[in-house]
């Protein structure tokens, strides 16, 4: 065989291995969503992908036939090819005993060197620049090796199955999407530019209403304004006036019995048109939906959506009121920066690039974003800054008490009796050595 038919030989397998390589890893790169999208779009060979895809055997079977296949066969046509030229080249240099293994090593890491660039290499890092696109254009000639190296795969393939049932290894691929998947794909299209900003906040804050439970999002017992049966119409008057609202709650004696609420509009309705209006009015009380808890804020959505209310009231395992939750309120954690409060009811004010000041009834979510942390000690049992503070001091604070957790001071600098109303919250750097011991450090300044 002359040089230039092995040489011609040796790129006819080198494209054999190279496309062998492109289909392998381009299907096996190929993600799931896009290939769906695509099967939407029209595109029929997204369907033959995602077969491959969940049942994967047959095809890897063909490219490892056909890629050892290829290499066998380069290396016994490129030695014999390559080793006589490459013997009178080294001569030119080198004539001593070493000649035969020099030319042949020559050779062999020259035939090995062409296989990995532009037979492994290049088409792989080529077809994962676009493995969708590539997936579906590579597949129907992989079925078709598949038919016909039929026999071979089944023996193979059979005998791999067996092998994989005996060690109960799995045989299936399962595409299981996490919420951390998600995120990360939100992350990603955020930074590529291909979501905006307040697009990335949304989506991040429509999974958060899984994670953020009532106490987070509603106003706290001792901040709902209500009337009792026993309020007179001039006092009923002088509290919408006081505190605009849209609703307020109708107690019998105290918080805990509530008997509904009613709707400002409506009590303004009947003041516009010179009506006297009474709390005993069923037509002006409205039933209330109550909820416990425990629930998270989608649950709520759900709630409120069944029983066409946009208003419920909290309370605990004990039935008593600890507060009162609008659909206002849920949308607020959904839409995030976009709904910003006015400054003076904002619960998180920055003062300089290193101190805020937080009301201590700001939910905790809201400060983990707001400062950059990833999680706090026991969790489960608080939902405010407030309840943060007392679960580090294990008791009830008094002003200039503070806290120092990750790599920032929490100190107590507005209190009415045992509730925490403000706090001054400043980032200070550790010392590397004291890292560990003052993570959680609690003490009064």
């Amino acid at each position: 065989m002359s040089i230039f038919t092995s040489l011609l030989l040796i790129l006819l397998l080198v494209v054999i291995s190279a496309f062998l390589s492109c289909a392998e890893i381009s299907i096996a790169a190929s993600r799931k969503i896009r290939l769906e999208m695509m099967s939407k779009e029209g595109e029929p060979n997204a369907d033959r992908v995602l077969a491959l895809q969940a049942q994967p055997g047959d095809f890897f079977t063909v490219v490892q036939i056909g890629m050892n296949a290829v290499a066998i066969l380069g290396g016994v046509v490129g030695e014999p090819a390559l080793t006589p030229h490459l013997r009178e080249l080294v001569s030119l240099f080198y004539q001593g005993p070493w000649l035969e293994n020099v030319s042949f090593a020559l050779s062999f890491l020259s035939v090995t060197a062409v296989f990995i660039l532009f037979a492994d290499l290049m088409p792989k890092r080529l077809a994962m620049v676009a493995p969708e696109r590539a997936a579906t254009a590579l597949v129907k000639p992989m079925l078709l090796l598949g038919r016909i190296f039929k026999p071979l795969v089944w023996f193979f393939n059979g005998l791999c199955k067996a092998i994989f049932t005996l060690l109960g290894l799995p045989q299936i691929r399962l595409d299981v999407i996490t919420p951390s998947e998600i995120h990360a794909m939100v992350d990603a299209g955020a930074q590529a530019g291909v979501l905006l900003t307040q697009e990335h906040h949304l989506i991040e804050n429509v999974f958060e209403l899984e994670s953020r439970y009532v106490p987070s999002a509603m106003t706290q017992r001792e901040s709902i304004v209500y009337f009792l049966l026993s309020d007179t119409e001039e006092t009923i008057r002088q509290k919408i006036i006081d505190h605009p609202h849209s609703r307020f709650l109708v107690c019998d004696g105290h918080i805990d019995v509530v008997l509904g609420y009613i709707d400002s509009k409506d009590v303004l309705k009947r003041l516009l048109k010179g009506e006297s209006f009474s709390l005993a009015d069923k037509g002006l009380v409205h039933s209330p939906l109550s909820i416990p808890d425990s629930l998270n804020l989608w649950e709520v959505l759900e709630r409120m959506k069944a029983m066409d209310e946009d208003l419920a009231i909290v309370v605990n395992e004990y039935a008593l009121v600890v507060g009162i939750i609008s659909i206002t309120d849920v949308t607020s954690v959904l839409m995030g920066n976009l709904l910003a409060m006015a400054e003076e009811e904002q619960q998180i004010v920055r003062r300089d690039e290193n101190s805020w000041l937080m009301d201590g009834v700001t939910p905790l979510n809201d400060v983990m974003s707001e400062l950059d942390i990833d999680e706090y000690p026991n969790p489960v049992g608080y939902e405010t800054l407030a309840g943060f503070i007392m679960y580090m001091l294990r008791k009830i604070p008094k002003k200039t008490d503070f806290v120092l957790f990750s790599d920032f001071k929490f100190e107590v600098v507005d209190i009415e009796g045992n509730k925490i109303n403000q706090l001054l919250v400043t980032r200070f750097k550790q010392e590397k050595s004291e890292t560990p011991a003052r993570k959680e450090a609690v003490g009064d300044a």
